[in-house]
């Protein structure tokens, strides 16, 4: 069963531009994603999928696989996907391109269950929240889960909803059970061929929150527990904080 891993990059960001190519201890931040995910066993083949050619060029210029793709796909899904019907795979994975200390391991968690089980479509990571604070907060996705590990629901809002401990949450976190969702994906070719012409759905826009669409269709998620952590660069200040973890020794 061949995996692809497509990391789409877009040079335009409202909150960081030019984010892909701010340089990390001497090396872009693509050539940090690309070269990690390059290290996954289960990964036959990466791919940058990008609409520029700033970024296209750093990826050659490191040796690795560029796509060049249309400038105007709204999502990274919509990215993806234009890439994936060019390409021969049974799985498609969607690194995130602003994921310089993704671990491989994560990777492969998250193919894993997609091989053992060909009937689900799509699968991604969870991993055990454990502070109130991030609970608390709408920049951190939760996800709850049915008990084979099937997305139930993702929301910013704390889920799920400790009613009778909310009052004195600090004390009483622990005997929460709350998962924050890690925005890696893994489709089956045809699946994600498909999902990307679905027209945006209510809660997807409400939450915006773009896998609630698969949901809100009908479709299962498999989702895998992880105990492993990444690192997400969307501020300047996260940068800083990656740079201190590199240079730390982090690899």
């Amino acid at each position: 069963m061949r995996v692809t891993a497509v990391i789409p990059a877009r040079y335009a960001s409202t909150r960081f531009p030019g984010k892909p190519l701010v340089d990390i201890c001497g090396k872009p931040m693509i050539q940090w994603v690309y070269e990690r995910t390059a290290r996954c066993v289960a990964v036959n083949r990466v791919i940058v999928a990008t609409d520029d050619e700033r970024i296209a060029s750093a990826v050659r210029a490191f040796g690795g696989e560029v796509a060049m793709t249309r400038a105007d796909h709204p999502t990274g899904t919509d990215r993806l996907a234009e890439v994936a019907a060019q390409i021969d795979s049974a799985l498609i994975v969607n690194v995130q391109g602003d994921e310089p200390l993704i671990d491989p391991r994560m990777i492969e968690q998250a193919i894993e269950p997609m091989r053992r089980n060909t009937g689900v479509p799509m699968g991604t990571l969870k991993s055990r929240i454990l502070t109130a604070e991030e609970y608390l907060s709408p920049n951190v996705v939760k996800v709850v889960t049915d008990r084979n590990d099937y997305a139930l629901y993702f929301s910013r809002a704390p889920i799920p909803f400790g009613r009778d401990l909310i009052d004195q949450l600090e004390t009483n976190f622990a005997e929460i059970e709350a998962y924050k969702h890690i925005g890696l994906y893994v489709y089956r070719r045809d699946f994600l061929l498909t999902y990307h012409k679905l027209a945006p759905t209510a809660l997807e826009q409400l939450e915006k929150l773009e896998q609630l669409r698969a949901l809100e269709n009908g479709f299962r998620m498999k989702v895998a527990e992880t105990s492993l952590t990444s690192f997400g660069v969307d501020t300047p200040e996260d940068l800083d904080r990656v740079r201190q973890l590199l240079m730390k020794g982090i690899r």
